[in-house]
């Protein structure tokens, strides 16, 4: 069964709250293989705990939160590391995050690993 979790202002899949709680999660292994993109993760989610207004998140450079365009019109995100173009892709509802799509995107730029 597939239950979602609150997180103060952050909903998330039960699997996804599993990884950030835990460090493990089948679906989301290759994450937590990678420490760059698991640190940013973690850090992407407790920024988006902390904050009571998405637009605030605007006030953290380094996550580069931007409203995305074109094929992924509808969905926002966030940078996970400063090092690689790796996005944390998710929806906004009522000025609260719902993480009901997590994609870690490194094409979004034209950028190719």
């Amino acid at each position: 069964m597939h239950k979602d979790v609150e997180f103060m202002n952050v909903f998330m899949p039960e699997d996804l709250k599993e990884l950030y709680l835990t460090g493990r999660s089948r679906r989301y292994k290759n994450i937590r293989m990678n420490p760059v993109l698991y640190n940013g993760f973690l850090r992407a989610v407790e920024v988006m705990m902390a904050i009571d207004s998405v637009e605030k998140l605007r006030n953290y450079s380094f996550l580069h939160y931007e409203k995305l365009k074109h094929g992924y019109s509808g969905y926002s995100s966030v940078r996970l590391s400063n090092s690689y173009a790796d996005r944390l892709i998710f929806t906004e509802k009522d000025n609260m995050i719902e993480i009901e799509l997590i994609e870690i995107d490194s094409t979004h730029y034209g950028n190719r690993k």
